[in-house]
């Protein structure tokens, strides 16, 4: 047999000749029940009943008398069966597919929205949330303006506020210092209160006049040329500056350690300067005793190289003392 439909007999069976063949209608009081193929049981004479689970067939009325069933009705009603039964199964077929293709697009949504979920770290929640939103505080700021950063300079201009120790080790520091690049030796250093005492010419008077209180010095050689820097200390911005206009003479030269006496008998190149209360005088010849000239640029070069580095000194010296004020003053954390 074949899916799909049952294999009809070649001759015709007469009745009381055996069991009918498959596809014959089953015969009253034999027992069986309609199958795949078969015709639905017949009642009363002439009555057919409904074969279970499909709609009302026709079937050929077996003829009253005994007579021979007309075969042909019979298959032709046995394919109009199956026809319905193969359209029935190709519908249900459909269905069952787009159910399962339902199931699986369900599944697959259900699938990327758990991947998505997880990348963006936000899972769906499972049960009744209630969102309570609170109001975003208000920015507050003070009334009171905070004060301004103190100002390094008012710390080297005020002898009440710069109150740091101020020595000729701490002012000039470790055995040479280096100023774009050129590297000066450090020779001898001196501390003096009587500011005269270390000046040359008319310098001596002036600083008294302006009430010098005491002279930082020390001594920078490099390739044959020698400068001395000395640091004069005021009681105020104002004689600072005074000094610093009215400078004339010089700083007396520092000697020792490795440097011998220069600017004696020669010419030198001097130069004055001030800031804050502090003026500050350089002094700058060959050690060789020549004397300098406009064209010797080695030796103004090493004026403006220890002028700046004395300048630098003096405002680390206020910006450090500002700096300590500031975390004094600031409240607790």
């Amino acid at each position: 047999m074949s899916f799909g439909g049952p294999q009809w007999p070649q001759e015709p069976q007469q009745q009381g000749q055996g069991q009918p063949g498959y596809g014959y209608p089953p015969q009253q009081g034999q027992g069986q029940q309609p199958g795949y193929g078969y015709p639905p049981q017949q009642g009363p004479y002439g009555q057919q009943q409904p074969h279970p689970g499909h709609g009302q067939q026709q079937w050929p009325q077996q003829p009253q008398g005994g007579g021979t069933p007309d075969w042909s009705a019979l298959a032709d009603a046995s394919a109009a069966g199956n026809r319905r039964r193969r359209r029935l199964v190709i519908a249900g077929g459909v269905v069952a597919t787009l159910v399962v293709g339902a199931v699986v697009a369900t599944a697959v949504v259900a699938t990327n929205k758990k991947n998505d979920e997880a990348k963006n770290g936000t899972p769906t929640p499972t049960g009744t949330a209630t969102a309570t939103v609170s109001p975003t505080p208000a920015p507050t700021f003070s009334s009171v303006a905070p004060p301004p950063p103190p100002d390094p300079k008012d710390y080297i201009s005020d002898p009440k506020k710069d109150k740091a120790p101020l020595t000729a080790e701490g002012l000039y520091p470790g055995t040479k210092l280096t100023m774009y690049g050129r590297p000066y030796k450090k020779g001898a250093i001196s501390a003096a209160k009587n500011c005269a005492s270390v000046t040359t010419g008319g310098l001596g008077s002036v600083l008294q006049k302006n009430g010098c209180e005491r002279v930082l010095r020390a001594t920078y050689v490099k390739d044959g040329v020698a400068i001395t820097v000395g640091v004069a200390v005021f009681p105020s911005e104002k004689a600072a500056l005074a000094a610093k206009k009215q400078a004339t003479g010089g700083i007396a030269t520092l000697s020792g350690k490795g440097v011998g006496t220069f600017c004696h008998a020669t010419v030198c190149l001097r130069r004055a300067n001030s800031v804050g209360r502090y003026a500050y005088f350089t002094q700058a010849g060959f050690t060789s005793g020549r004397k300098v000239t406009t064209a010797d640029k080695p030796v103004f070069q090493a004026s403006d190289d220890l002028a700046a580095f004395v300048f630098n000194q003096i405002y680390a010296r206020g910006k450090s003392q500002a700096k300590a004020a500031a975390a004094a003053s600031a409240p607790p954390q």
